[in-house]
């Protein structure tokens, strides 16, 4: 069976809870799961501007959206319980490095104490249950010396945000170690594993500080773009790659809950990198607009300059790799940032879903 017809057989007709369903990466997992013919509940905090994937692919016709904080245990233990989902993915976090300097405390209660609100709605479940948290690939002790990082490398973080969902990943492995021991399924039937993914690009980001987006932002007003360490190399991956991953990892998860319960690296190959730098200059030219200067980032908060992911494990254990290369995400996201304001938001979303899959 291949790749796509095991999602279908997997998920049709089935009950999935989707956390942050009303972000970036979510509103793409929530048009997957839709295409999938799943009965989604989302639980999210609202979509911050009227030009928000959310809002653009209309996401209340998708789902049964709850709008709330991850931070409110009892509401969302109550939803996960009256909902009993077969699946969950937990994508709320606070995602972004800049902001977490400015606001620490925020960024851990949510992306620590906000993990640990789902695990213990998990824990109060009488019902069977497979659960995929995603964290970051900064979740580990980066020496930026090249290394490709390995799911059982030291855990870490220098910034508020990578070091909170490093924290996230040893939550998670605590919780399965005490409450849902892979070896001791038959009796609890949960089965938890975490998905270690970053620097995901594609149409409909609006974030604050990411370099997409802020281009984009840029060629609309018309602005010259503002690039903060363009030297800075990453692993960059179009947003349905690591989706993707996620719901084979499910869909795994389901066949041998116990031999896919753990942490998942999804990225392109360790070759597979571009500085921002190259970013840019791609993204403009397919645009055929826009000029961009590097400011100085003397005083500024640290960020990482060199990471990347060993996606070894994932390839032979999970079946998993890449579809498409650098250069080809970009591509594909800056090609939805041109058609989307000619056509239907959800259309063209869903389009560019159907060209990934038939790859």
């Amino acid at each position: 069976m291949n790749y796509i017809s095991l999602l279908q057989q997997t998920y049709k007709g089935k009950k999935v809870l989707l956390t942050g369903h009303t972000g970036f990466k979510g509103s793409w997992m929530l048009a997957w799961l839709h295409k999938l013919g799943c009965m989604v509940k989302g639980f999210a905090l609202a979509p911050q501007h009227e030009n928000d994937l959310y809002c653009l692919i209309e996401g209340d016709r998708l789902c049964d959206s709850v709008i709330a904080d991850i931070r409110d245990r009892e509401l969302l233990i109550t939803t996960i319980l009256d909902f009993s989902p077969d699946f969950i993915f937990h994508f709320a976090a606070q995602p972004l490095v800049r902001r977490s300097y400015a606001m620490p405390v925020y960024t851990f209660d949510v992306n620590v104490t906000g993990t640990l609100n789902v695990l213990e709605a998990i824990r109060s479940l009488n019902s069977k249950c497979i659960a995929i948290i995603v964290t970051t690939d900064k979740v580990y002790e980066n020496n930026e010396t090249g290394q490709a990082y390995k799911v059982d490398d030291k855990l870490g973080g220098h910034d508020p945000y990578s070091a909170s969902k490093a924290a996230a990943e040893i939550l998670v492995s605590s919780y399965r170690n005490s409450f849902f021991d892979p070896a001791a399924f038959s009796n609890h039937q949960k089965s938890i594993a975490s998905a270690r993914a970053g620097n995901v690009i594609g149409g409909g980001d609006r974030s604050e500080d990411r370099i997409i987006p802020d281009i984009i932002r840029g060629l609309e007003n018309n602005q010259t773009i503002q690039v903060r360490n363009p030297n800075a190399v990453r692993p960059w991956q179009f947003v349905l790659e690591p989706l993707g991953g996620y719901l084979l990892l499910g869909a795994m998860l389901e066949k041998d809950p116990q031999q896919y319960a753990g942490a998942w690296n999804f990225g392109p190959y360790v070759d597979d990198v571009l500085t921002v730098r190259q970013v840019v200059d791609q993204a403009l030219r397919i645009f055929g607009s826009g000029d961009y200067n590097t400011p100085s980032q003397v005083g500024q908060p640290h960020e990482a300059g060199l990471l990347n992911l060993d996606i070894e494990q994932t390839v032979l254990r999970l079946g998993w790799k890449p579809k498409l290369n650098s250069s080809e995400a970009i591509e594909k996201t800056i090609q939805w940032y041109k058609a989307v304001p000619r056509g239907n938001a959800l259309s063209y979303t869903l389009e560019q879903l159907d060209q990934y899959t038939g790859l």
